[in-house]
This record gives C-alpha cells, structure tokens and sequence, in this order.
C-alpha cells in the first residue's frame, strides 16, 4: 500500500509517481483561501475531472437497485478475509488487474479490521463492505482501473464529508490516490472523525483566510464554461493588447496630446485613454482651451471624430447592411453577428475589434436586465456605428496609432454608454466632455478615468474649426456669466429664453379672466420653470346666457379683452373644412406606427412654418403630437381623427401662426375670443383648432348667449372650465366692437371685490 506523504508545494500534487521524492501519495484538506489557494482548486479541479472523481456534496447511500443488483451478482456471502475481498473485487470490477486487486482488497481489509477491533459487530461490517462494493462500482469504477499508474489518479471533495465516506477515501488514498477534500466552514465537521489527523493533512499556507462568499466548483465550472466560450467567440485572440490610463502622469488634456511615441515602449501594447471631465476649470476660457486642444490633435496628424449630443441613430441602409439572423442562444448571436466586423488592412486590429465587441455585449448580459432580443438590436447599433467611425478612426492604421474620439455633452443613453466602452478597448483615446454638471452622464466602466470641476457651462457643441467656431472673447464670456445669473432663479427672464412650455389650465371664476386677462404668465398662479421647461397657467372657458340680459354690458366686457394678442373668431366655423387643404393630401404619412413623423413634416414642401424660429417649430410639433396621444378629440385612434388634427394643426390661419411665433413663454400670451351667437354647431376643426392652441399656450373664452353645446362636444372629458353668468339669449348678431361703448374700467380690487357704488 502506498504511504501518506507530505508536499513541498502545491505543485507537488501534479508530479507523476517517480518524480516525487517518496513513492507515496497526498491526502490533504483545504480550509483556507487565499490566491495561490484558488489556482491551485482550478487546476486541481481539472485534473480530477479528466482523470479522476469529482464528488459535489453527500456520496448518497446504495439505494434499493443498486443494492439489488449486488445481490444478483455477488450474493449475501461476506468474510473478512483477504482472498474473499480479492475473489469479490474480481467478479465485481472485472477491469482491475492482479495488482490493483491486491492493493484495494489490502487496503479495504485493513479498514474492516480495523472497524472490528473498534466494536463493529459482523453485521455491521457486512453493512461497510457492501457500502464500499456498491460505491467503488458507481462512483469510483473510472478510476479503480488506474491506480498503481505513474499518474496518480485525483479525487476532489468538496463539503462536509461522513465517516464511511472517509473510510472509502482513505481505502482509494492507500491504494494509489491523491484525494483533496475542500472544507469550506472549516474543520470543525472533520477533526470529530479524525480528531488526530491520521488520515489527511491540514494544508498550512501563509494568509489564507475564509472563501469569497458564493465559491464553490459549480462556480469554477461556469467560469471554465465562460472562458470557454470566449475563446470560440473571439477565434484567434490578438496578439497586441491595450493599456489604458496607467501610463498616464499629467493631467487628462496633457496625456491625451502626448504623442504616442511618448507613451510607452512595450511593442506588444497600444496605449490609449479613456476620460471623462465633468464642469469646466474655468468657464471664461473653457471653448477657447477646447478649440486650441482640438487645433493641436490635428496638427499632430491625429485621426479625430468629434460628435456633439446623441450619437445619430443609425439609419435604415446602415442597419440593413448588417448580416445577422434569429438567435435561440446568446452565444450564436455573438458568434454570428461579430463575423459583420472586418479590417482587412490588418488583421491585429480586427482581433482587437471582435475581441472588445463580445466582452462589451457579454458584460451587458452579464447584467441580466436585457431580453436576447433587446440585446441583439443593441449589438446591431454597435456595428452601425464602428462601421460608420471605422474609417475615419483607423484608415492606414498601423500599430501603435491611436486615433481620438470626443463626445461633447455626456452618455444620455446605455447604447452610447456601450459603443465608447467599445472604443476604448481598442486604439483610440475616448474623452467624455460633460461641461453641464445638471446633466449625468450614465457611462460606468472599471477602466474609465474621471476628472471633475466644480464650474458648470451649458454648452452642446465644440468649437471645431471646420464648424466655423465661434469663440468668445473673455469680455463676451464674463457678460454671458453676469447674464446667467441674473437669469437664473431670479424671477427675472431674458426674451425668448426658454424654448420648452406646457399647459396648465386653470379653474377660475368668471371674474377672474377679466383679472389675469393682461397679465402677464409670470405673474399667474402656478407659472413655474422646471427643468427649462415653463409651466404655463392659461383660460380654457366657456361663458354661457348673458348677465343680467344687459346686452351693451356684454358686448363691452367682450371688447375690453379685446388685445394687440387677441384673435377673435366671430364667425362659426373659424376652419372652413371645404376649404383646400395642402396639407391634407399627405396627412397619413405624417403619422405612422403611432409616431408623427416630425422630420418628414419639417421636409415636406406642404409644410408651411418652416420660416419660424427652430424652437417655435418644434414648440408647435410636439403639441401636436401630444394632442393625439391624449386623444383629447373624439375618434381620434378609431375614425382616423388623428389625421384630420395634423390637417388642421399643419394650416393654420396666418393671423395665429404670427402670434405664435411671437410668444414669449414668460410674458403675455396669445389669446382667442370665440363667439357663437346662432344655432350653428361647431365644427370638428374648429374644435381641433382651440384644443390644440389650448396646448400651445393660448388663452380661449367662448361666449355662448344662447348656452348651447359648443366645441365640448366633440372632446373626450371635461377640458374646459364653464361660466353661467346669466339668462340664455338667442339671435344676437356681433357687432362692430369699434362703435361699442367701452365699459369704465376698474382696478382690480373692484374687479375682484365688486363694482363701485354710487
């Protein structure tokens, strides 16, 4: 039998039989980890599983059918004796040879003896003997076949083992094999077996301390699995490899101007740098300094590609350009769709490529968060965009060049956040500008350098010189600053300085729209601006019968809200839906898949506001498109209403077109007087048409004598406030306000409180 000994190293385990020092065999526990502790479980591991046992937990005792089958074969007979052991080893594990017999019968009869001379009775040793017979055939049978080999078979255990379990081991370890028990709670469970240590050793390093929480072997076999993996996923690795900001010493526009021969001299790297600077050192200089940077970057001869704001999405031909299929499996997805990557010019550089698209698509499944499906149309939108950058980044590249690519406002979404992580896993500097503190930018990434300041500068676009830049003196930059902060949080707000609005439309009393008629919004109740965006507090009402049938009086009321802002309607229908329409024709490809297709409406030649300012434009688009996904006019998603709202929105008189693009969303807003004296319902366009300048930020009064139905009727729920002032009047004709008496005007306390007496 072979002897117990003790190892040098823990390479020792891996000698053949007439390498080590003593012909003899290592039985050890591991109850500590520590680094060298885990390389050496790996390959352990490894070895057991190809030329050993690896057993998980429990060895579950011989149930019924394997006890049956024994019997069948063996029968009941039992004697402790060696030619019996060697006899039954013989017809049971038919595949021993002489000495292999020898060995284990020895070895398992010294065990049993043993076992009788501590108390076991016959029958319990019979038990014993047939436990290990049923064990050695179903769990050992691979092995038995090796022992005495120069290669000594492994056993690897991992958990808490029993005590006839370590009588087997100890059997299999005399007969002429390694066995490794991994203790993860420790000893305890094992010294109240062997309290003396007789049968393993305790291995003994220096500063090993307790396993990672979660380490087991079916940990190790997923990494395996995982490594794997990879490496069919990336066929032959690249033979360069990147180092990323540890060469760097100076600060961030320092290192990424040093030249690339400066960088480091190890021909087998590539170094490059991947930043990113929040705020700005200095507000007054920070475009100059950028426009300087960018000038030197290519002087340098540096391949650059700037990109301001959202990466443009890909378009239609580059996502159909790239090949790819239904995936059932992660893997094939990756394994298919990295073969669109190519870069003939060098083949160092396509491995690079393929290499750093799966670790960046296989760490963001990793994450658990997105579907195969998602994750497929994520990894199409990388290789639109490196094959989009491809060239502009690497034409001619040879190593160890190092393109640069800037993205000036920050990641605002994760598929960008992804494509620079991509980038920066091969030869190019990546630098995140995210001069605006109030907007995160969402990239994370271990390798990422960060770099912050605590000024913060608004700005969307970098100066570049083909861009014809526009660079402010230190004057000009000191006056925006002062402009800034009396602008900001202070009540105070410039012309046109917002460009984003919202609608709230506020109940009020009759009275009150005479009060908050001339007002200007800033000074309306629940005017706010949050986010750039102002909360606009606008009249959406109906005024029904005619107070105290005091006709002068009415008519003078209606002609005091009569201002330079004012569009009054006088006429029903205000929208002759006979009348041509341009707009009409192209109705339905405006709207598509749930979407208004802003762009294709800006494009159009129908379309007719193209001469206003930018921001009123995209003002009046998102309004429109908001007043359809609230279907706040009947039909709209089941009569096709939708287009008859994008005819009417997109044709607009030219009288409210001018008030719209005069307003000022912090200042007095555009208004509408409405008035319906007859019987004439109101159309469906006309009641379009208020809804949506209701949106836009319009103040609306209907003035209704005769009380009946007005534009409510073709809306979904009660949008607007209604006034009963007094009796229904009928066949009123509206007359020429320029010949009606002006009402006395009163300060708004008796407009408030009541008229003056007397």
């Amino acid at each position: 039998m072979f002897g117990h000994i003790k190892i040098q190293g823990l390479d020792d385990f891996f000698l053949t039989l007439d390498k080590r020092s003593t012909r003899g065999i290592y039985f050890y526990r591991i109850n500590g980890y520590n680094g060298q502790v885990d390389g050496f479980i790996k390959k352990y591991y490894e070895a057991a599983r190809t030329g050993g046992v690896v057993i998980e937990g429990r060895i579950p005792n011989p149930d019924e059918k394997n006890l049956s089958y024994y019997q069948e074969i063996m029968g009941t007979d039992f004697r402790l004796a060696m030619d019996f052991l060697a006899a039954s080893l013989k017809k049971w594990l038919p595949r021993m040879n002489g000495y292999q017999r020898e060995q284990v019968a020895a070895s398992m009869y010294g065990i049993l003896d043993r076992l009788g001379k501590s108390g076991k009775n016959e029958h319990m040793l019979k038990n014993a003997y047939i436990k290990f017979m049923c064990w050695l055939y179903y769990r050992f049978e691979r092995i038995v076949g090796q022992l005495g080999n120069d290669r000594v078979p492994k056993i690897l255990y991992e958990g808490e083992i029993g005590y006839y379990e370590l009588l087997l081991l100890e059997v299999l370890a005399d007969a002429g094999c390694d066995v490794v028990l991994l203790q993860y709670a420790g000893d305890g469970n094992y010294r109240r077996l062997d309290a003396g240590s007789e049968v393993s050793d305790c291995l003994e390093l220096p500063g090993l301390g307790s396993f990672p929480e979660g380490f087991s072997l079916q940990q190790i076999r997923n990494d395996m699995q995982k490594q794997l993996n990879a490496r069919r996923l990336y066929g032959a690795l690249p033979e360069v490899a990147g180092c990323t900001n540890a060469w760097m010493t100076g600060n961030v526009w320092e290192a990424m101007e040093t030249a690339v021969s400066g960088r480091g001299n190890d021909p087998k790297l590539f170094y490059n740098c991947f930043c990113r600077v929040n705020g700005a050192e200095d507000r007054l200089t920070y475009l100059n300094e950028l426009y300087r940077f960018q000038l030197g970057l290519k002087n340098d001869g540096r391949r650059l590609v700037i990109v301001d704001g959202e990466i443009p999405q890909p378009t239609v031909e580059e996502v159909g350009a790239v090949q790819r299929k239904n995936y059932p499996k992660q893997e094939d997805m990756l394994l298919d769709l990295s073969r669109n990557i190519k870069y003939a010019a060098d083949v160092q550089l396509q491995r690079l490529m393929i290499k750093g698209f799966v670790d960046v698509m296989s760490e963001e499944a990793a994450k658990g968060e997105t579907s195969l499906n998602r994750l497929t149309n994520q990894a199409v939108i990388l290789l639109c965009w490196l094959k989009r950058y491809q060239d502009r980044l690497f034409a001619n590249w040879k190593m160890p060049e190092v393109g640069c690519f800037i993205h000036m406002g920050g990641c605002g979404k994760g598929k960008e956040a992804m494509f620079l992580r991509f980038l920066a896993r091969l030869p190019v500097d990546v630098l995140i500008l995210s001069p605006d503190r109030n907007r995160k930018c969402c990239l994370e990434d271990k390798l990422l350098y960060e770099v912050s300041y605590g000024e913060s500068l608004p700005v969307t676009k970098f100066p570049q010189e083909d861009g014809g830049p526009q660079i402010g003196t230190v004057a000009y930059q000191a006056e925006r600053e002062l402009d800034t902060l009396i602008y900001t949080d202070s009540g105070m707000y410039r012309n046109q300085q917002y460009g984003k609005a919202a609608a709230v439309t506020l109940r009020t009393t009759y009275e009150e729209i005479a009060i908050l008629w001339n007002q200007e919004l800033k000074y309306r109740p629940n005017f706010s601006t949050v986010d750039e965006v102002v909360n606009l507090p606008v009249i959406f009402a109906k005024v029904s019968g005619v107070k105290e049938r005091n006709l002068p009086a009415y008519w003078a009321g209606i002609k005091a809200l009569l201002t330079e802002e004012t569009y009054l309607v006088r006429q029903v229908p205000c929208v002759d839906a006979m009348e041509e329409n341009p707009v009409k024709p192209y109705a339905v490809q405006f709207f598509k898949n749930g979407r208004l297709q802003k762009n294709k409406i800006k494009q159009h030649p129908c379309y007719p506001y193209g001469m206003l300012r930018e921001a009123v434009q995209e003002h009046m688009l998102d309004k429109l498109e908001l007043l359809i996904d609230q279907k706040t006019v009947k039909g709209t998603f089941e009569k096709g209403t939708e287009y008859t709202i994008i005819a009417t929105a997109l044709h607009m008189k030219k009288e409210l077109v001018r008030l719209i693009q005069q307003f000022d969303f912090t200042r007095k807003n555009p208004k509408v007087i409405y008035i319906n004296t007859g019987e004439k319902a109101i159309s469906l366009e006309d009641s379009i048409l208020m809804a949506y300048l209701n949106l836009i930020g319009f103040d609306i009064v209907f003035f209704v004598p005769t009380g009946y139905q007005s534009v409510e009727g073709h809306y979904n729920g009660h949008i607007m406030e209604e006034h009963q002032i007094g009796d229904y009047m009928y066949d009123l004709q509206v007359p020429d306000f320029a010949s009606v008496a002006a009402g006395q005007r009163l300060t708004w306390r008796e407009k408030l409180f009541g008229r003056i007496k007397g």
